[in-house]
């Protein structure tokens, strides 16, 4: 497949998991790619293993003048912006809503929410002067459900398909598309064998997902096979939400 040649892409929080999946992969379908990550380190390790095709880029997505910054470097460097994956999130604390603390609110809602804006109001006029784009928001199954001791998340997950849904319908007679993503519990090294096990348990297929196939998902939404597909919210979840 060739489905981004002549592209370019900005990936957040490409340095690791999903984001450096999205990157690599749209990479190897002919993209040009911005790998953002807030880990300078792990955002070049992730745009070296891509090769010549990828720059790496560090940026906080809490910040809307680094996120203007960073599609203007997407643009100084390879000219254009055709396609961006607002993948950058953080977890934040486990807590009851009535005890949830006041710092680790601001800081989910800072990343996950906030910082999909941030990155989509810089995002959509460099793809305007293109005559479109696509841009893919990481939300979650939690985009869609509730989970107990994660108010934080749910409600920026939440928030991430709502603004999803705005976006693409105020852009999509100028040939913006804007759809999100649903992972479910993703494989990841910081898991013991036995917390996977008990996490996988709670999805349909008995497992977790895999970073690889969340990237396609998102590739696939993000080329013209998806040419009309937008304001649409997909989940990648092992038959969780379907419960």
């Amino acid at each position: 497949m060739n489905d981004f040649a002549d592209r370019v892409a900005l990936v957040t929080g490409a340095g690791s998991g999903i984001g450096e999946a999205c990157a690599g992969l749209l990479a190897s379908r002919g993209a040009r790619v911005l790998v953002a990550d807030l880990d300078l380190y792990a955002a070049t390790r992730a745009a070296e293993a891509i090769g010549k095709s990828a720059q790496p880029y560090q940026v906080d997505v809490t910040d809307p003048h680094a996120c203007e910054a960073m599609v203007a470097t997407a643009l100084e460097t390879f000219g254009r912006l055709d396609v961006a994956v607002n993948n950058a999130g953080v977890g934040g604390p486990r807590a009851l809503t009535g005890e949830y603390p006041l710092d680790g609110w601001a800081a989910v809602i800072a990343v996950n929410l906030s910082g999909v804006f941030y990155s989509m109001r810089a995002e959509i006029p460099a793809m305007l002067d293109n005559g479109g784009g696509s841009i893919v928001n990481m939300a979650s199954i939690m985009g869609t459900v509730g989970f107990a001791r994660s108010v934080a998340y749910v409600s920026a997950k939440h928030g991430v398909v709502g603004m999803t849904k705005s976006a693409a319908l105020e852009y999509a007679r100028h040939g913006i598309r804007v759809n999100s993503v649903g992972p479910g519990f993703i494989q990841a090294p910081m898991l013991s064998q036995e917390g996977a096990a008990g996490v996988a348990y709670l999805h349909p297929t008995c497992r977790l997902g895999r970073a690889e196939e969340v990237a396609e998902l998102v590739a696939f939404l993000a080329s013209d096979r998806a040419s009309n597909t937008t304001g649409s919210y997909f989940v990648a979840d092992g038959g969780y939400t379907a419960q």
